[in-house]
């Protein structure tokens, strides 16, 4: 993993010292942006938002409960240790634990890596290693996030409720959350701490539309379908292994022109689609797969298909 603001080839954001590489396990470089400090205190923001909104919603809902047994038995029924009350108010204790742990823990394991809030300003949790992002990381930095945010905040919020809080616990309390929220701030990655100990980090969504995707010169496609049209011909399932976040990666390496990069990338792709590579005319090679994947994805998109990248399915 490096920085990428000397590579003018790969740079793709408007903020290029938040531009990186990183390597997948099959060593092809990855372009990625990291996400703004600013992007994910909006995301963070919405989503506590969205789950107070879900908590009211459960709130009114129990409320209309309780409303009805009581007009319809009484309120001693409603009442009893047993009754009605009870049930909703267990039911809200439940409700109430999964909105704040479950919420994210559901959607930063979905396909897509993110929160409702995280969707709306474009980024998702990523692997730093460049691997598939695993479960055990997910509940590795939603379990610090208690810790960095919720905890502290409920322990103020009942301090506060009971009349028995310090100025000094109260604030102790208000900068353990204010670290903890600067702390993506003084870091070049822009991490948490539960990014640091899951090993993930929060990237910029790549963008979903093909027609951001640059495809080579017209030279060299020119070049590559005279040279190359009838020597390179990809099966469905030679297509099939990438989506179109390798497809943007292999246009980058294309107009990189490293030499080592193209050797890299080609290995990578003959292994995983079981070739035996050649020597001396990756440039033709790579080309021709571009074509033919670019071609793939956008056949996908016209009858409502899309693969966001290789570990997806078509969504």
């Amino acid at each position: 993993m490096s920085d990428t603001a000397t590579d003018p080839g790969i740079r793709r954001s408007t903020s290029p010292k938040l531009d990186r590489v990183m390597i997948s396990p099959e060593g092809v470089p990855l372009n990625v942006t990291v996400a703004t400090a600013g992007a994910r205190a909006g995301a963070l923001t919405l989503d506590i938002l969205i789950i107070l909104g879900l908590i009211l919603g459960v709130t009114l809902f129990g409320i209309l409960v309780i409303w009805a047994f009581d007009s319809a038995f009484g309120t001693d029924t409603v009442l009893e240790e047993s009754g009605p009350l009870s049930a909703v108010a267990v039911l809200w204790i439940i409700s109430v634990f999964l909105f704040r742990n479950a919420y994210f823990l559901y959607f930063e394991l979905g396909e897509r890596a993110a929160t409702w809030g995280k969707r709306a300003v474009g980024i998702r949790v990523a692997a730093r290693d460049g691997g598939r992002l695993s479960a055990e990381a997910v509940i590795a930095r939603n379990i610090i996030r208690d810790i960095e945010l919720f905890l502290p905040l409920v322990f103020l919020t009942s301090g506060e409720a009971e009349g028995s809080m310090s100025d000094f616990t109260a604030w102790a309390g208000f900068l353990w959350v204010l670290m903890f929220l600067l702390f993506p701030v003084f870091n070049k990655d822009r991490l948490r701490c539960g990014d640091l100990i899951a090993g993930t980090w929060v990237i910029q969504n790549v963008k979903r539309n093909l027609d951001g995707v640059v495809a080579p010169s017209a030279e060299n496609q020119a070049v590559s379908a005279a040279q190359s049209g009838s020597r390179y011909k990809f099966s469905e399932a030679d297509l099939s292994v990438y989506g179109e976040f390798e497809l943007q990666t292999l246009e980058n390496v294309l107009r990189s022109g490293s030499d080592e990069a193209l050797v890299t990338v080609t290995n990578s792709i003959c292994g995983k689609i079981g070739w035996e590579p050649g020597s001396g005319d990756e440039r033709i090679f790579l080309e021709s797969y571009y074509t033919a994947l670019r071609a793939k994805l956008e056949s996908g998109m016209r009858f409502g298909k899309r693969r966001k990248d290789k570990y997806s399915a078509d969504i």
